[in-house]
């Protein structure tokens, strides 16, 4: 697991919460692994307690399995909760892509742009690992620029579902495309073209499906084995 340090007055259930949904995400725990309550606590310096309620917070969203006298697994990756979670993503972000378009000419995109920059750097060092997070941050200032936290935040649990795929993506694809989608994204927003950024969007958030049989041959114990496509509109 990664870890890293507590914010200053995060309880300690969202730290649970956070890091275990950090380390979900970038599959640092894979699907399918089970978890202990107490490594999770000596690793993160916290009582049973916490860990325990940020594991029945995400089991709540099917990401964890609560298995009565077993513990708590990491679920398989279920490819209709992947499509559900891209579909909601898509739906929110084409309509914050539109509020940026229409506020373009007051917005102001100084940490977008550099953080396209740090995102170049880690695809030219050969650092891929760093750039799911570097993702997220991209979007979320999206939403900042559009006073739409609260939204972010209401997306976030439901997404996890569809980052784990992501991460697979980024660990399989051999030509990295991120930077140029965010590029593309942020040009068509600064210039006010709601059609294109929405395509460049959708695009975006479509990258996945591009390494679909390489990720399934790959990484098939990572899925659950009913029969299922990462294609679904």
């Amino acid at each position: 697991m990664t870890i890293t340090e507590r914010y200053a007055r995060e309880t300690a259930r969202d730290y649970a919460l956070r890091m275990l949904t950090r380390n979900i995400a970038s599959l640092e725990l894979t699907p399918g692994s089970m978890l202990s309550e107490n490594e999770l606590s000596g690793a993160l310096g916290l009582s049973r307690t916490p860990i325990r309620e940020a594991l029945i917070e995400l089991s709540k969203i099917r990401i964890v399995e609560i298995l009565p006298q077993r513990g708590s697994r990491i679920a398989l990756i279920d490819c209709a909760m992947v499509e559900e979670s891209r579909f909601l993503r898509l739906v929110l972000e084409k309509a914050i892509i539109e509020l940026a378009c229409e506020q373009a000419a007051t917005l102001d995109f100084s940490v977008a742009e550099a953080n396209l920059k740090l995102q170049q750097f880690y695809v030219e060092n050969q650092l891929p690992e760093k750039l799911l997070e570097l993702d997220d941050d991209f979007h979320r200032e999206l939403y900042r620029l559009t006073n739409r936290m609260q939204t972010y935040h209401l997306l976030e649990s439901m997404r996890l579902h569809f980052d784990r795929v992501r991460s697979l993506s980024l660990a399989t694809v051999k030509e990295i495309k991120i930077v140029n989608d965010h590029e593309a994204i942020l040009r068509a927003v600064r210039s006010g073209d709601k059609v294109e950024a929405a395509a460049q969007v959708t695009k975006h958030l479509s990258r996945y499906r591009v390494d679909e049989q390489a990720i399934r041959e790959k990484y098939a114990a990572y899925f659950t084995p009913k029969e299922c496509a990462l294609t679904g509109e």
